[in-house]
């Protein structure tokens, strides 16, 4: 669940608060918007700050790429933590005696725009989902003799060609849309909202009235410096496996044994399974534990998420761990062998992974054929307009404008990035990319690289136009076009890792670029130079294409990486090599009954979304996410408890002091985000240097 609109309900709100009380404001004096020449935009200390701050998002985003694959935009969080760095740089410098060059909203701009670059490696370049899918252990998982899942359908994981296959892919993103940015930022006025939200923040900060910026960084020190002793202080509890706060049972040992809803119903209805032993009908229900964790990162996700994905993370819980799988686990010996192993895809393993896919197939390809209507109507109605209005001049549309955003345009165009630029730099890109994909992976053939990057253009402009129309990045469904058309290429015998790095080949190019239009659009906003926005960009890429790897490996070496009974699940890597297999095998690799479900599965995430789309607002803000629910029905609810704990705090300070809470929200989630996710990082090297915690915590019945 990459790249949602999580900061939208929270931090809109806040920006369009804060842009009237901007308008409202005072002229600021003119040195204040004297605007530096690009290459000073750029700064030393701006790229130690963003390497810094891209390193720690990078821990915090894999962490949870290899826990739940539950991750929130942090960009905000990022230009609010580039605000505190550099302030703290220049207390530091003062007090040494020196003279430190003043702070600009160019400067912030170029910070945030780099280390977001930076994480979204690690967050977006399938270190977690499709790369990972490539292991041997994966491999396994998925089961062994699967057709389609052939002997040699697993790559070992090494540090050397990933590093390359990201730079590879990644970095042709950055060149597809440059010569589009003034149509898409400019003509067309796309909001992009995450952006926008974004721009205004950073306005904020080094407005005339910084009062609200020093109340934001004062709470995110306070939950960071919480955040970070919590998880600290936990650490010493986890000797062994199952021990630690994290295994408290919240809602008494029962529950957090079995299913908490079905201990219910066993309790008051008679034995809803029609199992004659109850010791028997416990252990069926062993799998799904309810209980708070007292994971402080995802309670502030939860805080950034809308309120309705954390209730449909719980829903989706209650509704596969609570009632489907005790009832098709009943069913063993029937529906499928009593005599193979759980985590084969032939077991209840497989309508496990087979259903998730199903419900976000059928939510993905919704909001695909939704969002590509409503792109290329949009587009046909710009064009309509233009062809019909032939003498509207440009002074004419520049009238129209308010002086702010006519400054914002000039400065936007007056810093043109040359077309030629993009052009040339795609097409040098995509030649290294036809000879070094096919030495990578001798599964590819070259020419397979020529079609997928001649498709990437006209699938990367419409996801950039739809995430500008309705801030939903949806880089993943298209990567799943590439999977899907590489692996039917590659055949039974090769599909699996031509697809999964297919995958990668459409998505990189797709998400990379439509993350620099989002950037565009806050340099537009803080009157940041295009130039020093691309090569922000590219920076910050070729760090995380680094930084990426190596905190992935850092994970990898120190800890059980894709065990389905561990804490780091890794689930999306499952899921999305069982889409390969599935591409090549087809329908056969499902086992009994499991077509017919993930038919019904896919239908509804059709339908609850229509829905949605068609009910009146008060109705259909109530319907849940179907790619939400998908989640738990492969890893469990433990972490949907968290984030509806966060959104519980959410609600109650909203009913509080809402005007507080529109302000704090987003500095005290990422506080509580940043603070046990920096833990990670001394952890994973306790681990590496086989350094155990001294005390083991379990609760036990008296």
């Amino acid at each position: 669940m990459n790249n949602n609109n999580t900061e939208l309900v929270q931090v809109r709100d806040l920006a369009m608060e804060e842009r009237v009380e901007e308008e409202e404001e005072e002229e600021l004096p003119e040195s204040a918007m004297r605007i530096q020449p690009w290459t000073k935009q750029i700064t030393l200390r701006g790229i130690i700050a963003s390497t810094i701050i891209g390193s720690i998002y990078s821990v915090i985003q894999m962490k949870m790429n290899l826990t739940t694959g539950i991750n929130p935009n942090l960009n905000v969080s990022a230009a609010l933590l580039a605000y505190v760095f550099i302030q703290a740089w220049t207390k530091i410098i003062k007090k040494l005696g020196f003279v430190s060059v003043p702070f600009t909203r160019q400067e912030n701009t170029m910070i945030q725009t780099c280390s977001v670059a930076c994480y979204s490696i690690a967050l977006g370049g399938g270190l977690g989902s499709y790369l990972l899918g490539m292991d041997k252990k994966t491999y396994e998982l998925a089961g062994v003799g699967t057709v389609g899942n052939t002997s040699d359908s697993y790559k070992k994981l090494e540090i050397g060609w990933m590093i390359g296959y990201l730079l590879v892919v990644c970095f042709i993103g950055l060149f597809v849309l440059v010569p589009l940015r003034k149509v898409l930022i400019v003509d067309y006025k796309l909001t992009f909202p995450t952006g926008m939200a974004t721009a205004v923040l950073i306005n904020g900060f080094h407005g005339k009235n910084d009062k609200k910026a020093r109340k934001q960084v004062k709470g995110f020190l306070k939950f960071f410096s919480y955040s970070f002793s919590w998880a600290f202080f936990q650490w010493f509890y986890t000797g062994k496996q199952d021990c630690g706060f994290q295994q408290f049972p919240t809602f008494g040992l029962k529950a957090w044994k079995q299913t908490y809803v079905f201990f219910l119903l066993a309790e008051y209805i008679d034995n809803p399974l029609k199992v004659s032993d109850r010791n028997t009908f416990y252990q069926i229900l062993l799998w799904c534990r309810f209980y708070f964790d007292f994971s402080l990162t995802y309670v502030g996700t939860g805080m950034i998420c809308p309120h309705i994905v954390n209730i449909s993370l719980l829903l989706g819980a209650i509704l596969s761990w609570g009632v489907m799988w005790p009832l098709i686990a009943k069913l063993k010996g029937e529906w499928f062998p009593a005599d193979i192993s759980e985590s084969s895809m032939k077991s209840l393993n497989g309508y496990k992974v087979f259903i998730s896919i199903a419900l976000l197939l059928g939510d993905g390809l919704y909001n695909f054929v939704k969002i590509l209507y409503f792109t290329l109507s949009s587009v046909h109605e710009r064009f309509k307009r233009k062809n019909l209005s032939p003498d509207i001049s440009a002074a004419g549309v520049r009238q129209k404008k308010k002086s702010e955003d006519v400054k914002c345009d000039e400065a936007f165009v007056r810093e043109r990035i040359p077309m030629w630029i993009g052009g040339v730099g795609y097409l040098a890109l995509g030649t290294i990319a036809v000879i070094m994909i096919p030495l990578i992976f001798h599964e590819i053939r070259w020419y397979w690289v020529i079609l997928a990057y001649l498709f990437a253009p006209s699938l990367a402009f419409c996801n950039a136009y739809g995430s500008g129309l309705t801030d939903i990045n949806m880089a993943y469904n298209y990567g799943k076009v590439g999977l899907f058309m590489m692996a039917a290429l590659a055949g039974k015998e090769h599909g699996v890792i031509a697809g999964l790095a297919g995958c990668g080949l459409i998505k990189s190019v797709v998400n990379i670029s439509c993350i620099l239009m989002q950037d565009f659009k806050t340099g537009h906003l803080t009157l940041t130079s295009p130039k020093t926005m691309f090569l922000s960009q590219a920076i910050g890429t070729a760090l995380g294409c680094v930084i990426g790897p190596l905190c992935f490996f850092l994970f990898y070496n120190a800890f059980d990486i894709g065990n389905p009974n561990g804490e780091f699940k890794a689930p999306y890597a499952l899921i999305y090599r069982n889409m390969a297999i599935l591409s090549v095998q087809g329908v056969s690799a499902l086992p009994q009954h499991c077509l017919q479900l993930c038919y019904g599965f896919f239908a509804f995430a059709v339908a609850i979304n229509l829905v949605k789309d068609l009910s009146p607002e008060k109705i259909g803000k109530w319907m849940p996410l179907p790619m939400a629910m998908a989640v738990p029905f492969l890893i469990g609810g433990y972490f949907g408890i968290d984030m509806c704990i966060g959104s519980l705090v959410v609600f109650v300070w909203h009913k509080l002091n809402s005007k507080n809470a529109k302000v704090m929200v987003p500095a005290v989630a990422s506080g509580l985000i940043c603070g046990e996710g920096l833990w990670i990082l001394p952890a994973s090297i306790l681990a590496l240097a086989r350094v155990a915690p001294p005390i083991c915590m379990k609760f036990l019945a008296s």
